[in-house]
């Protein structure tokens, strides 16, 4: 994948993430600055850290699985590395999503 391939992929990303609405504050995570340092490589994999609006946010699993959801709808994003960041069950949290599988095509059977 070219440099503006990757380029181009990151706007449709960050477009797909202004739908990701987190419902206590009907602000998109975007906006929100909840989704941090994202990267899209070569290969389609999008990297990024997910900071939830406090360190004790009752939805942030609920969140984090919509933008997982947002990003995987994209064209093009084959895979995805998400680390949480800056919450008390973060560690938790890192584990169930190093569990799941990310990629765009782990729910389809060989």
């Amino acid at each position: 994948m070219k440099q503006a391939e990757t380029e181009t992929l990151y706007q449709k990303v960050i477009e797909a993430l202004r739908n990701v609405i987190d419902p206590e504050t009907g602000a998109d995570v975007i906006r929100m600055g909840l989704v941090l340092d994202l990267n899209i490589h070569e290969d389609g994999t999008a990297e990024y850290i997910f900071r939830p609006s406090s360190p004790l946010c009752p939805i942030a699993l609920s969140l984090v699985l919509e933008i997982i959801e947002a990003i995987k709808s994209v064209d093009g994003i084959m895979d995805q590395k998400v680390s949480i960041v800056d919450y008390v069950g973060a560690d938790e949290l890192n584990k169930i999503l190093a569990s799941m599988p990310l990629s765009k095509d782990a729910h389809k059977k060989p």
